[in-house]
């Protein structure tokens, strides 16, 4: 009873563990994703007199003038547009002007140029102090606001030699003189692979943006002294300790990114010390990022040994090693262009190592559970700053915060261990006197004790040995097994759950019938799954007989279509059969050797997968052509669709086992188990075919299926 209880209070602690997690990561993402713009500029135009800047700050998104290759201070552009008229470039912002297409051509990531922008003001705001709280930019800029040169950071120059890059924060000053306010930037970038304004320009009052920074400030330098004190103190412990090398690992990894938390966000090194080199800071980070899942992989292979192997740490030890050689030898303007394949290295580790944690999970291991949470909330965190310094993402700097609960929850297990092993020492210590108390009875009679122990230990060897063979034969079918029902009954079980919990929770009452008719859905497609499973596991032990047997492919084709004829217009679509000239070849027809019942079944599956992926008012058509190959006939049915294209690297794929090929603008309601294209070549394989797709990618996607012909009625 007591122990259940145990049990019981160690699940209670861990959901509620499990719950702060997630909810902090989730209230930070919604708190982080940034307000969409209400007001944009066009022409290099933002017109704010609708509402009150200094209460209600803005970004700064939209259209700016752009002018490329020139550094024009606020008075050339202003004679430039009295003599020769309005500037025709605009570039939106935030963005790199890496890719900006210009005169035909696309520009690269390094170069220079000048943005302006207009703004023009409310009534309210023309006496109010306003700030403009910027970004870092890449990598160097001077900023003029009405003329009046405000700031510069770094040196603008026109080449790598004259210019000098800085990252860092601001936050500018500056009183309207009337109701607009002009904004002339001048950026150089020459040492990274994107430059531009890449970040949101915030304008508003004086108050609201001091404030805001102070918080960011302030958030920041928690989360810095939170992973930098964890850090130090487990390299403590490991001193004290050195057999452990999980706490070496651990305050390594939290003492790395407390710096790396220094880097980014609102980049408190340049802060701190301001002639900080440039060069050196993004060295730093991008060696952080390259040992990173390194490190983790060796304190993941301390807390759960024997779950790392042994090709896996070899190649990470090379992998790693050669990124962080590149990052030391190369110049940010070649390493940085590495971003995404180191951001793929660590992914790939985080990847690994939760398909361990899942194995340990299963196995009930102790903090396997918590370590697989907290590592998802860390890989999508990490995931997401890489995909915003690559400008996919809005949502930026999410990372320190997801190592900081990472790093949490590796102290409670961490101290689950420590307070594990104390302990175990003494109940060690407690089932050592019980021991020394009962080999002093034994030895009063020592040769009759060891007698019966002996035929104990002989039987009990016997029955587990019998138990392990049982065992191994067991977890060998529960695996297959187990392989088979997770790949393939997961969703619809999933879905299944989800709405028999929604009925029995009354969570919406109108909605129950329509609940159990998806319920009743995704029973007969499970129940489909399951008949197409077996038969596909039938097919590739080849354990399903076949009827060969001569057939003229052409009455064959023209019963095809017939028999689905209605079938693929009901689901407003054109049928289309064209046999061409192979009817004129009469009498020589073609004639194939061939089970016709699996040969239809193969045909049908194809059509069918024509028809999911093919919108109504399209068309299915299917030919039939007759080629010669070394003297030798093939008769060559394919079957055209003009739905939506398959991408040329999954065209060898699609025919795997449970693939389904992904597409932006897919429909998601698409269903569908994955089995039809592998039974199809299955099917066509065991009639000495073969079965292949071809599809530009873009619209439309053809399947080829070759029969060798044995034949013709002309032929003696």
């Amino acid at each position: 009873m007591r122990e259940s209880l145990r049990m019981g209070s160690r699940a209670i602690w861990l959901y509620i563990v499990a719950a702060i997690v997630v909810g902090s990561v989730a209230g930070y993402f919604v708190l982080s994703v940034p307000d969409s713009p209400k007001f944009q500029s066009e022409e290099g135009v933002l017109d704010l007199t609708q509402v009150q800047v200094s209460t209600n700050s803005q970004k700064l998104t939209g259209e700016w003038a752009f002018y490329w290759k020139e550094l024009l201070s606020p008075e050339d552009i202003r004679v430039r547009s009295e003599k020769d008229g309005n500037q025709d470039h605009w570039i939106s912002i935030p963005s790199s002007w890496l890719g900006y297409p210009l005169e035909g051509e696309r520009l690269s990531g390094t170069g220079y140029a000048t943005f302006r922008l207009i703004i023009q003001l409310s009534e309210q705001d023309r006496n109010e102090r306003l700030a403009l709280r910027l970004p870092s930019i890449f990598h160097a800029y001077k900023l003029w606001v009405n003329g009046e040169l405000l700031t510069e950071v770094g040196e603008v120059g026109q080449d790598k030699t004259s210019m000098t890059p800085h990252l860092e924060t601001k936050l500018l000053f500056f009183q309207p003189e009337n109701d607009t306010v002009e904004l002339v930037m001048q950026v150089a970038n020459f040492n990274h692979k994107r430059g531009g304004i890449t970040k949101y320009i915030e304008l508003g009052g004086s108050n609201v943006l001091t404030v805001r920074t102070n918080l960011k400030i302030a958030a920041d330098m928690f989360i810095t002294a939170s992973l930098l004190v964890i850090g130090i103190y487990n390299l403590l412990l490991f001193m004290l300790r050195r057999k452990d090398k999980a706490p070496l690992y651990f305050g390594l990894f939290t003492v790395l990114f407390g710096i790396r938390s220094l880097l980014g966000g609102e980049i408190m090194i340049t802060q701190w010390f301001p002639h900080f080199p440039w060069e050196l800071q993004f060295k730093m980070e991008y060696l952080i990022l390259c040992v990173s899942g390194y490190i983790i992989t060796m304190y993941f292979d301390c807390i759960f040994p024997h779950y790392v192997s042994r090709w896996f740490r070899l190649s990470t030890r090379v992998t790693t090693g050669a990124f962080c050689i590149l990052v030391v030898v190369t110049p940010a303007l070649i390493y940085t262009k590495l971003l995404l394949a180191i951001g793929v290295m660590v992914v790939l580790h985080m990847v690994y190592l939760m398909v361990g944690l899942v194995q340990a999970a299963m196995r009930r291991m102790e903090g396997a559970l918590l370590f697989l949470l907290v590592s998802m909330v860390t890989l999508f965190t990490v995931v997401n700053d890489f995909l915003y310094y690559n400008g996919w993402s809005v949502i930026g700097n999410t990372s320190p915060l997801g190592l900081l609960i990472f790093t949490f929850a590796q102290m409670i297990l961490l101290s689950s261990r420590f307070t594990k092993t104390a302990t175990n020492e003494e109940r060690i210590a407690r089932e050592l006197q019980s021991a020394n108390d009962k080999l002093v009875e034994m030895n009063m009679n020592l040769e009759r004790t060891v007698q019966e122990r002996t035929q104990a230990l002989s039987t009990a060897h016997d029955d587990l040995r019998t138990s392990y063979d049982r065992l191994l034969h067991s977890e060998q079918g529960r695996k297959k097994l187990l392989a088979y029902i997770t790949h393939d009954l997961r969703m619809p079980l999933s879905s299944m759950l989800g709405y028999v919990e929604a009925v029995q929770d009354r969570v919406k009452p109108e909605r129950d019938e329509q609940y159990l008719k998806y319920i009743r859905e995704n029973t007969i497609r499970i129940n489909r799954m399951i008949e197409e499973l077996s038969f596909l596991s039938h097919l590739e032990t080849g354990q399903v007989s076949y009827r060969m047997e001569p057939v003229q492919i052409i009455p064959f084709m023209r019963d095809f279509y017939e028999q689905y004829e209605l079938v693929v217009r009901d689901a407003g679509l054109d049928f289309i059969i064209d046999i061409g000239d192979v009817e004129d070849q009469q009498p020589n027809l073609p004639i194939v050797e061939m089970d016709a019942k699996r040969v239809d079944q193969a045909l049908f599956n194809l059509v069918s997968n024509a028809m999911k992926f093919t919108s109504r008012g399209g068309q299915v058509r299917i030919a039939l052509a007759v080629n010669e190959v070394n003297q030798t006939g093939q008769a060559i049915i394919s079957i055209q669709d003009s739905g939506i294209g398959i991408p040329r690297d999954q065209l060898e794929q699609i025919f795997e086992r449970n693939y389904r090929y992904d597409q932006p603008g897919l429909d998601k309601g698409i269903e569908g188990s994955g089995l039809g294209l592998a039974i199809c070549r299955e099917i066509i394989l065991a009639q000495g075919g073969t079965v292949r797709a071809e599809s530009d990618g873009k619209r439309g996607a053809t399947f080829y299926v070759t029969l060798p012909c044995i034949g013709d009625e002309g032929r003696g």
